[in-house]
């Protein structure tokens, strides 16, 4: 098959639309994917609405990949033809991305799929992950702590406490079971009241109901622990959250955000570190980073250390795409919209 199906952004801030287009071959150390199923992320439609990251229009946008490999470059090993894969896709890439039928993905950030997980939710993992990942462990953009799926990161931070805002978000669920990995105790998250359980049982020790106070959330933290909290990851970076957050967060510690910078100046102070988190592992500053995560990855599944979002399919295959974007750019919550590229007609 020379030419597949696959969802155009046509213009700087202009409208989707299904179109065809080549399929890719791989070059030296990719593998072509036919793609099966494929998540929706807000930097998807911020993409659309704000124009950033694209060099050229029409693109083709989309990043969480899960699929089956169809052929296979020079010197590539480890993976063959009909492997079940998820991959994560760089962006302003066309041939890479994933709101399309086939693509091209880098094998170094590229894991097979466990038998116990379907396609569908195994592409709610890539984006996600990724960019609690960097946040927790990259020494740029990062707080910069060693990763638990290394040799002796397991448990490495334990005692200490660990806040998220918004654990219900599909970043802050990887934030929440990253750091129960890492050690971390109490790992204190803000989440709806519906989404309680659940997050308890990805590891979540307390949850506060996000619609307290911000001086409501200070003082149940400090009931909770009295020691110093030197990491903070905030899923949410509203300007509130965002400030909410450094007010917790001790001196000496490190808040990651997620989008622009909005803490009061009046409550700056220099020995407050802030980040922010760039998911993408195609990031010359994360490779590193993403290649040793997602060597791991599958071990991580299969030992279910790692579980994915929960998951709702969109009908229509990519032409779902558009108004599941509408809705994500709304808000959904605790569930990771999934269109499926091959039930396009």
């Amino acid at each position: 098959m020379s030419r597949q199906k696959a969802l155009f952004l046509t213009a700087a801030k202009g409208s989707f639309a299904v179109g065809t287009a080549a399929v890719p071959q791989p070059g030296p150390g990719q593998i072509l994917i036919k793609i099966y199923a494929t998540a929706l992320n807000p930097v998807d439609w911020k993409i659309q609405v704000h124009d950033f990251f694209i060099r050229e229009y029409p693109t083709i946008l989309g990043i969480d990949i899960a699929g089956t490999v169809t052929d296979v470059g020079e010197g590539v090993s480890g993976f063959k033809l009909g492997d079940r894969v998820i991959t994560e896709a760089p962006i302003g890439e066309s041939d890479q991305a994933s709101f399309q039928q086939f693509t091209l993905a880098s094998v170094n950030v590229t894991a097979k799929i466990p038998a116990s997980l379907s396609f569908e939710e195994a592409a709610s993992i890539p984006l996600g992950l990724t960019t609690a990942a960097v946040g927790l462990y990259n020494r740029v953009g990062g707080i910069g702590l060693f990763p638990p799926w290394e040799e002796g990161g397991r448990g490495l931070y334990r005692g200490k406490p660990f806040v998220v805002m918004g654990g219900a978000s599909s970043v802050g669920q990887y934030v929440i079971q990253l750091a129960r990995l890492s050690g971390f105790n109490p790992i204190i998250t803000t989440a709806s009241k519906s989404n309680a359980d659940y997050l308890a049982a990805l590891g979540a020790t307390h949850i506060l109901d996000r619609s307290l106070s911000p001086d409501a959330i200070r003082t149940e933290v400090s009931k909770i622990t009295s020691a110093p909290i030197e990491a903070i990851y905030d899923a949410v970076s509203f300007p509130e959250t965002q400030n909410l957050a450094y007010d917790i967060l001790a001196p000496g510690g490190c808040l990651i955000i997620d989008y622009q910078l909005a803490i009061d100046e009046a409550r700056k102070t220099s020995d407050k570190r802030v980040e922010y988190v760039y998911g993408i592992v195609h990031a010359p500053a994360a490779r590193t980073l993403g290649a040793s995560l997602f060597a791991k990855l599958s071990h991580l599944l299969i030992e279910g250390a790692i579980r994915p979002n929960r998951v709702e399919m969109l009908p229509n295959g990519l032409e779902g795409i558009i108004s599941g974007l509408e809705r994500l750019q709304k808000g959904v919550s605790n569930v990771k919209l999934i269109a499926l590229p091959q039930e396009t007609s």
